[in-house]
């Protein structure tokens, strides 16, 4: 099985985050990528890949063209314009109704309402080289998909930076540029895929996928995710094609898989996909610390066997796999290797 991997994804590294009014060590940092890496090098069954480069075009069809202009520029500008530090974050957010009455709402000029303008929160810091690993992960995600669309049957992209939270045009929750919702629209519009369905497992909901993709006739999202948590979106408003299933804290792998066989398989029976995408976030595992649910490998094993099952009957078994979540270095290791044996059909 093809596994696409690049190092760029080291030059995003942060050394703090400022979360739960607390500035400590990231959840999301270098040795995530790395330590699936190491496991799935110790395997016979994987052959890494180096991804194509894929320019910009890609991300701007998806993605308002300004948040890649400001990400491409914002760690430089903020050195010079308004002091020298390892991780920038934002300490203003734009809010709408700042502006009622005041004319017409535009970007700010300075560096410091630039990134409240662009970035949601304070726990996805620029560094140094954040936009070339946040390109980086597009680049995985294409070339998975890639090698899909040209007859093998699966890939998996070890996409670092994550992407399911980034919007059209907000990044936010560890994401920059969201590369899945770029693949699905690529394959889409350049390969003439008529139905493509996106299959996003995490403790999170994938806002920025929703966002995306929603109200797209060609596309079936669904997903579980805990809530309320963050980003507390997913349970108003849903767009028809949108098939999400919120969960308490500390629900456990067997209610997940009911879940799976009463919610998700009949929507993806109904709807034929052509062709399967996974953001596979593995936060949902009862040894991550990052949520408080309660799933193991065997849950994400069989999971990914139904997902299977489905891709075999309509999609050609045509399946991309790209890395979303997954904190406990452990757990999310022997996770991934689960479900990549389980899709590779090893």
């Amino acid at each position: 099985m093809k596994v696409v991997y690049t190092p760029a994804h080291l030059l995003h590294n942060p050394e703090v985050e400022i979360e739960s009014s607390t500035a400590h060590s990231p959840f999301e940092h270098t040795g995530r990528a790395e330590k699936i890496r190491e496991t799935l090098a110790a395997d016979d069954a994987f052959d890494f890949v180096s991804p194509t480069e894929w320019g910009t075009e890609p991300i701007t069809k998806i993605h308002n063209p300004g948040l890649l202009k400001f990400l491409s520029t914002a760690w430089a500008d903020y050195q010079r314009d308004v002091k020298e530090v390892r991780e920038v974050v934002p300490d203003m957010f734009f809010k709408s109704n700042l502006r009622e009455h005041m004319g017409e709402r535009v970007e700010p000029e300075s560096v410091n309402g630039k990134l409240g303008w662009w970035c949601f929160e304070t726990t996805t810091p620029l560094t140094m080289g954040t936009y070339e690993a946040a390109r980086g992960a597009v680049d995985v995600a294409m070339s998975a998909t890639q090698i899909v669309l040209d007859g093998e049957r699966f890939s998996y992209g070890l996409c670092r930076p994550p992407g399911h939270h980034a919007m059209r045009r907000k990044a936010m929750g560890f994401c920059f540029f969201n590369n899945v919702a770029v693949a699905v629209k690529h394959s889409i519009h350049q390969h003439g895929l008529k139905r493509v369905a996106v299959v996003d497992f995490d403790v999170h909901h994938g806002n920025g996928t929703e966002d995306i993709l929603a109200n797209d006739d060609h596309v079936l999202m669904v997903s579980f995710f805990q809530h309320p948590f963050y980003p507390y979106s997913g349970t108003e408003k849903t767009a028809s094609n949108m098939v999400n299933i919120p969960v308490p804290a500390y629900t456990r792998g067997m209610d997940v898989r009911d879940l799976v066989e009463n919610y998700w398989v009949p929507r993806l029976e109904e709807f034929k996909p052509e062709m399967i995408f996974i953001s596979a976030g593995f936060d949902a595992h009862r040894e991550d610390d990052m949520g408080q649910m309660a799933l193991t490998e065997q849950d994400y094993a069989w999971i990914t066997q139904r997902i299977c099952d489905i891709a075999k009957r309509h999609a050609k078994g045509r399946i991309v796999s790209c890395l979303e979540g997954g904190y406990a270095l452990s757990a999310l290791g022997r996770s991934v290797e689960a479900h990549l044996r389980v899709l590779a059909d090893l």
